[in-house]
């Protein structure tokens, strides 16, 4: 991390920027600073193709004074520039229309003391021309694999952050993380019979990542599979997704969960708080405090304490996703899910949600169906986040007694999520990956629209 970046803005200058805006009139007042550094490569058919760097440092100050409240932000932390900063927030605070639900988190829901550790920073350096290594070595691997005939490109990257918040409820709170990545994407075929997919790992410790071969093999055995696709008819059938896709349904969760949306009333689950949505057997989890996760964070957006969260236990919707403020408009408590940027006002957000893995094996899973779709990738969505209603575009595998097939694309699949909830299993093969993820899950019966 660069040290000049790191020291602009360190814990007690923030909290004497917080002093300084309530000296001003300010009747509550919190402040986020981002820094981060980072730098990708990106290599296509043998040659560098780009090369990209950043360096930021962002400021967010918000003020409170009544149910008023503004919030600005700025890249200069000159003492000059704060001063202003802490001015142009005052006067926007008084001309912003009154939020009856705004203030800061409560003072006894901080998270106040030690914070848990939770290994998100890898100190270890990449430089560019190892970045280029990576992708290199991934990219030409992936090219002598029979079949594959072109690359889209690879691209490996490594990214270091810092993150400090303080308000004026006595919390400040700092933390660091990282990043490497590296993906490929492929081609197999040629002319209008070519098909296309991609790899990719991403972790917090370099030590985690993928290695660039199993990336590329991962990617064309992926892309080699996809060829010579077929039409399916329309049918009712089982639908099993990897959990690639799978993990997409728990982001359906997280919407209608979302404190805001129930808030709003604009949710599919409004009315089902402490009712069974799915079979007795799903588990759904919030765990912020994930070793490594790639989610995971010691405190959340308002300084609150957070833990692991039970949205789904035993099939029962149990937890909203609640920052402060949906919390007032709900009568609940914060339950250290806030998100925050520089520019906005704390909103709610999952941390690493996850769907629990199941007890029965993929190949179990699939064993029984006698005619079926394997889905491996949906394109664009209909989702109506209101009714549930549920239809999306897909492509993937036919299965036949218990057996993946040929590959099927050009479909969509159909259904309404309150439904596929209930109708959902899962597999044993969970992995912590994406921030929100899934095994592999079934749903016992969807439409699929296809010839």
């Amino acid at each position: 991390m660069n040290k000049r970046n790191a020291n602009m803005m360190s814990p007690d200058r923030m909290a004497d920027l917080i002093k300084k805006a309530q000296k001003a009139g300010a009747e509550q007042a919190d402040a986020v600073f981002f820094t981060g550094i980072s730098r990708s490569v990106s290599w296509r058919m043998g040659k560098l193709e780009d090369i990209e760097g950043s360096e930021n440092a962002d400021l967010g100050l918000r003020v409170i004074i009544g149910k008023n409240q503004a919030i600005v932000s700025s890249s200069d932390m000159s003492d000059k520039a704060l001063d202003e900063l802490v001015t142009r927030a005052l006067d926007m605070a008084k001309n912003t229309p009154e939020d009856p639900y705004c203030g800061l988190a409560d003072k006894e829901l901080l998270a106040l003391g030690d914070l848990p550790e939770l290994d998100l920073y890898d100190d270890y350096e990449l430089d560019e021309e190892s970045l280029k290594n990576i992708a290199a070595e991934a990219e030409a691997h992936a090219l002598e694999i029979d079949g594959i005939t072109n690359s889209e490109g690879a691209n490996t990257s490594a990214s270091k952050g810092e993150i400090t918040l303080a308000n004026s409820n006595g919390f400040v709170g700092h933390y660091r993380s990282s990043n490497f990545g590296c993906s490929i994407s492929l081609i197999a075929g040629k002319g209008t019979a070519m098909e296309r997919d991609y790899a990719w790992s991403s972790r917090r410790h370099f030590e985690d990542m993928d290695s660039p071969y199993k990336i590329a093999n991962e990617a064309a055995e992926r892309t080699l599979k996809k060829m010579n696709p077929r039409k399916a008819d329309t049918c009712e059938i089982p639908v099993v997704y990897e959990p690639r896709v799978s993990r997409s349904l728990i982001g359906h969760l997280a919407g209608a969960v979302n404190g805001a949306a129930i808030a709003r009333g604009t949710s599919f689950l409004l009315e089902q708080h402490g009712k069974k949505i799915f079979p007795e057997n799903i588990n759904i989890i919030d765990n912020p405090h994930i070793l490594r996760g790639p989610s995971s964070r010691p405190f959340d957006g308002e300084g609150v304490r957070n833990a692991p969260l039970d949205i789904v236990k035993d099939g029962i919707l149990n937890n909203w996703i609640l920052d402060s403020s949906s919390a007032r408009q709900l009568g609940l408590d914060s339950n250290g899910r806030a998100s925050r940027g520089t520019s906005s006002p704390p909103s709610p957000s999952t941390s690493n949600l996850y769907l629990q893995a199941g007890d029965v094996s993929v190949k179990d899973l699939i064993g029984d169906i006698k005619t079926g779709f394997y889905v491996t990738e949906l394109i664009g969505s209909a989702v109506n986040g209101i009714t549930g209603d549920y239809s999306r575009g897909a492509s993937g595998f036919w299965i036949e007694n218990g057996e993946l097939t040929y590959p099927v694309n050009e479909i969509t699949i159909a259904g309404n999520l309150k439904d596929m909830y209930l109708n959902m299993t899962a597999a044993d093969d969970l992995e912590i990956k994406y921030g929100t993820d899934a095994p592999t899950v079934r749903i016992d019966k969807m439409m699929l629209a296809g010839n």
